[in-house]
């Protein structure tokens, strides 16, 4: 901790400070995103050696996402007790370890531990990133460096299912395929924990559980944010619904493609790093409802296409599917954190919470659409979850806009007098940007708005 009273400099763009804050935080979130969706693409394999339905063999997702979904809000409040740099080391390091180590789990039960172990480790990244670049990096760079760090995420996504898919074909073992992005995220810690600067504007605050509580639940009554999350949560279903089972449907005919052939279809998951990006800079300039319903009409099309059972549609199917939801979910989190004036960056933690749980649980009940009715009845159940999101999101184009994070309707406060646990101190003159204009990361999408 410095002195009280001198705030160091901020890192900005060009200096070595800010490449390496930005460096560290890109080989960070991929890693996150390596080692939680690295088993998508061996669920065939862990379906046929557990002899495993497509629901079944799935939750080495869902408890994972499930875990990292109930340890992201409380860890965040713990990183303000603690240390940013600290909890983030320790998580990457822990995840690496695990996974290494569910390489050689004797069966499915154990297997299924390490993953939730694997979530809970990787919850500690996802709760202090955010806050970490919002405390240290100027906020004239804040959205450069928010932008690499998501796009860590989502080439870490894509290269975790990549790299697992090569070494299943080379080796014919899932164990191999796990133990070898266990390695790879080895390696990404260890560079992140040496090249990560001190978090030297970090002000340590004690952890308030029930402060907390007590800002989520004057939040809840704010339909407009719990609509939101709803958006954040149907859409991560039906996204990971699609790539979890799509694998499984183009090894079976008419296809009949090889388990590697199939994973390489995991390289449209990189359109949604474009996307995202451009979704930003359409919010900037027609506003986030008419960026959004457009968005998810995408994401629906997309659907669609992929109905034809050739890989001429499929294919361009898929990336119109994941160009639409990342666009639909870089909106939809932004404009959390522009409306979540209470909780601050705790809403983009309440954010990832519906949005993980989306994931754990739609992707689960997606298979069940899948073993009942294949692909078509898989699109019923998309379908209608992204039906529902676009209704909520013609709801939110009435809504008003909300008053400026930290807009007060009663008189002037100090500034740190009500603030959350969790959340980040705003700083004066060269300070970070305030925790309203971070966009949360999910599944490789985000970034500073």
């Amino acid at each position: 901790m410095t002195h009280p009273h001198i705030t160091p400099a901020a890192h900005t763009r060009g200096t070595p400070g800010f490449r390496r804050a930005t460096g560290a935080l890109f080989a960070a979130g991929m890693t996150t995103f390596m080692t939680l969706y690295c088993v998508q693409a061996l669920l065939p394999a862990l379906s046929s050696h557990f002899s495993l339905s497509p629901a079944a063999s799935s939750l080495t997702i869902s408890v994972s996402t499930a875990a990292m979904a109930v340890a992201v809000v409380p860890l965040t409040a713990l990183s303000d007790a603690w240390s940013r740099t600290g909890m983030m080391s320790l998580s990457l390091g822990a995840a690496a370890l695990l996974g290494v180590a569910a390489a050689f789990a004797p069966n499915y039960p154990t297997l299924l531990v390490f993953r939730v172990l694997q979530g809970l480790a990787l919850a500690g990244l996802q709760a202090t990133a955010m806050s970490y670049l919002a405390e240290e990096v100027h906020r004239e760079s804040l959205g450069q460096a928010m932008g690499l760090y998501v796009a860590g995420n989502g080439i870490g996504g894509m290269a975790g299912r990549l790299v697992a898919d090569g070494v299943l074909d080379l080796t014919g073992s899932w164990r191999w395929a796990i133990g070898a992005v266990g390695a790879v995220a080895a390696v990404s810690a260890v560079v992140f924990h040496l090249t990560v600067p001190a978090s030297v504007r970090f002000v340590r605050r004690e952890a308030r559980p029930r402060a907390l509580a007590s800002a989520i639940g004057r939040a809840l009554p704010d339909s407009a944010l719990l609509r939101l999350y709803l958006i954040g949560f149907l859409a991560m279903a039906g996204f990971v619904t699609v790539y979890n089972y799509l694998g499984f449907r183009l090894i079976e005919a008419p296809f009949n493609l090889s388990q590697t052939t199939a994973g390489l279809l995991f390289i449209a998951y990189t359109a949604g790093s474009f996307s995202s990006a451009a979704a930003g800079r359409l919010v900037d300039r027609f506003g986030r409802p008419r960026v959004l319903l457009p968005a998810l009409l995408v994401t629906l099309v997309g659907l669609a296409v992929m109905l034809v059972p050739h890989l001429g549609a499929v294919i361009p199917g898929l990336v119109i599917f994941t160009v639409g939801f990342f666009a639909a979910h870089a909106v939809a989190s932004g404009w959390v954190g522009g409306r979540s004036t209470v909780l601050g960056v705790q809403g983009a933690a309440v954010y990832l919470f519906f949005y993980y749980i989306g994931s754990a649980v739609g992707g689960s009940v997606g298979g069940i659409a899948y073993s009942g009715g294949a692909w078509n009845g898989l699109t019923l159940y998309c379908g209608c979850l992204v039906a529902v999101a676009l209704i909520s999101a013609v709801t939110l184009s009435r809504v008003r806009t909300a008053a400026r994070p930290g807009a007060s309707a009663g008189p002037p406060r100090h500034p740190a007098a009500d603030l959350p646990a969790g959340q980040p101190a705003r700083h004066s003159a060269d300070g970070a940007a305030g925790t309203a204009a971070v966009t949360p990361p999910g599944d490789g999408s985000g970034g500073a708005r």
